[in-house]
């Protein structure tokens, strides 16, 4: 795929060669009239004049027409044939006067046959399928030429233009090559291979006047991986640059000739369609090709000994023209791209007005979270969790933010961005000593419950600093063995999607400082019966959606059923959240599941409510 400039370069060398043609051929023109050779000349500069034109006709479609890449190839073909005819006009004007040799005119064609190969070889070497026919086309009848003049100077003169020929063939592929070699390097990505975003940028500016002046659309697709941090972190960049190859291999692939596929960096990746008209049918083509798309990238990948599952959020956008900066060209399905992580990830989500706005609050929360952390705005918060008896047994901290200009904030809400961002590690320090430190303050005033259950993210678990900074708290809180033993670090279903074995290594690590394992939100992600048994874990936890949906979903309720059938297998704790109603609570009963918690019972309190509604002594 070339860029417009290439075709640019070459327009320019339609002028140049056209002056090239045209002033020196008035010379031979001159020269005939002098001779009273007149007649040949003339037809040959009428024939140059006529292709003259064709050239310029050539340079003003290009100027003025913007042209799509299938009417730029053949806008190529049309001149590669005028560059052709035009070089070869000169050697039809050779073969004209080296039959004047009383007139020494022959002196003067092979003079202006050699100065043509200088510069075929010059201004045509970025260009291998036109410089090595025109060069054989100029040199080979010169050559012959020597060779039937019969004498001794003429076979020596041969093989002189042969090795002359030779000469500016050598000069032109080593020019040739390393020309292609700083275009492919400037142009493509180091590591995938693909073209590279300053390839995009220079790919969208012609596109974009071609889309103002045809009317069609072009749609974009932003793909970013999902959860590849944690295995760049957990596994090392090695194993993150090999996932990264292969996965733009398959996208490459999975496009084939269709779309114009670029890294961005990172693990972004986008693809450019081809123009089409605007409508419901290509709207439709476009989700199914990115459905298409998501299914092949969630196929699994085996690098480096390791099996690893990973998915792809893809943002979506109809674009009829663009602004000339790269954050006009991408912003939009930029913006497509997070909501579909917002949303779960491994998923696909087409741009909108209502999304702008919804990712304007994303970069004030993103900006403001650093001041957050850094000033101790956020808050833990405790939501009581009940047995069959709707007795309390113990509680899930929770974090929460309160912003005096963006209001309260969900922890849905700023928990991904600091997941994208890296400050989960840091807020995740945060939450577990705020946490710690008022569980070991319930147990000096004699306090204990069942079960005290913190939130933990995979990144924060494959975190060397974080593991040796919980290890740190349990020996200075938690005296006895008892004290720790309710504590239960929730992780989610991702877990499976990274290298399980070491997170296997690190959780078993942090068992024998009494921390127990709950899995949470199961049966919404990588779900696997071989990494139950596996898994050093105590606890399953089902998603809340599964519970609000089981009265009237019956799919819903046989998945609570079946997860709490595996758990009973395994000898886990079966914990339902999002308990709302007496009859889900009552449905969850009949089922035999064991902790509850939602607001049936209660919200999430803050420490000083928690304490005065459950802890008073």
């Amino acid at each position: 795929m070339k860029l417009q400039k290439y075709y640019t370069f070459l327009q320019k060398q339609i002028v140049l060669m056209i002056g090239l043609s045209l002033i020196p051929g008035l010379v031979y023109v001159f020269f005939s009239w002098v001779f009273d050779i007149l007649l040949p000349s003339v037809l040959w500069y009428t024939l140059l004049i006529l292709l003259s034109l064709y050239g310029w006709y050539l340079y003003y479609i290009f100027k003025t027409k913007k042209m799509n890449e299938k009417e730029l190839e053949r806008w190529y073909g049309y001149l590669s044939l005028f560059m052709y005819s035009i070089f070869f006009s000169w050697t039809i004007i050779f073969l004209i006067n080296i039959q004047y040799e009383a007139y020494n005119l022959h002196y003067i064609a092979i003079f202006t046959q050699l100065g043509a190969s200088v510069v075929a070889s010059s201004l045509l070497v970025s260009d291998k399928k036109l410089f090595v026919p025109i060069l054989l086309m100029l040199m080979l009848p010169l050559s012959l030429y020597f060779f039937f003049i019969g004498t001794w100077y003429g076979y020596v003169l041969a093989v002189f233009s042969l090795i002359f020929v030779a000469v500016l063939l050598y000069a032109s592929f080593n020019t040739n090559r390393l020309i292609l070699g700083n275009y492919h390097q400037a142009q493509h990505d180091t590591l995938t291979g693909l073209y590279n975003r300053r390839y995009f940028v220079e790919h969208m500016q012609p596109l974009s006047e071609r889309l103002k002046c045809s009317n069609k659309i072009v749609y974009l697709f932003l793909i970013d991986l999902d959860h590849f941090k944690t295995i760049n972190d957990s596994l090392g960049h090695e194993v993150g640059d090999k996932l990264l190859i292969k996965v733009a291999k398959r996208i490459e692939n999975f496009s084939k000739d269709t779309h114009m596929v670029a890294r961005l960096g990172g693990d972004e990746f986008i693809l450019v369609g081809s123009e089409e008209i605007s409508g419901k049918k290509s709207e439709d083509e476009a989700h199914a090709f990115a459905l298409g798309l998501l299914s092949c990238l969630r196929e699994p990948y085996f690098v480096s000994q390791h099996e690893l599952h990973i998915s792809a959020s893809i943002g979506v956008h109809e674009f009829k023209n663009f602004s000339s900066k790269l954050s006009g060209f991408i912003r939009e399905v930029d913006i497509a791209m997070y909501e579909a992580k917002s949303r779960g990830r491994d998923s696909v989500v087409f741009f909108n007005k209502d999304l702008s706005s919804k990712v304007e609050r994303h970069l004030q929360i993103e900006q403001k979270m650093y001041k957050a952390l850094k000033n101790e705005q956020f808050e833990i918060y405790y939501q009581p969790q009940f047995n069959r008896e709707e007795a309390i047994i113990g509680c899930e901290a929770l974090v929460r933010w309160c912003d005096d200009e963006l209001g309260v904030l969900r922890p849905d809400e700023f928990i991904p961005i600091a997941e994208n961002t890296g400050l989960i590690l840091e807020l995740g320090v945060f939450v577990v000593e705020k946490a710690f430190t008022v569980l070991h303050q319930w147990h000096k005033r004699g306090i204990y419950g069942e079960t005290f259950s913190v939130n933990v993210s995979i990144r924060q678990l494959l975190y060397e600093p974080f593991i040796e900074k919980v290890e740190g708290l349990c020996q200075r809180y938690f005296s006895t063995q008892n004290d720790k033993q309710i504590v239960v670090f929730e992780i989610t279903e991702h877990v499976f999607s990274v290298d399980v074995e070491k997170v296997i290594s690190t959780m078993k690590r942090l068992k024998k400082f009494g921390i127990s394992f709950s899995i949470d939100d199961f049966g919404t992600g990588y779900s696997s019966l071989s990494y139950l048994q596996k898994l050093p874990i105590e606890e399953i936890k089902i998603d809340k959606t599964f519970v609000l949906n089981m009265l009237e979903d019956k799919q819903s309720e046989k998945m609570i059923t079946t997860i709490i059938s595996i758990a009973k297998n395994f000898n886990f704790t079966i914990v339902a959240e999002g308990v709302e109603t007496e009859e889900q609570f009552e449905r969850l009963k009949s089922h035999y599941c064991d902790i509850y918690q939602g607001f049936y019972f209660d919200e999430a309190l803050s420490q000083r409510d928690f304490e005065q509604k459950y802890l008073t002594i």
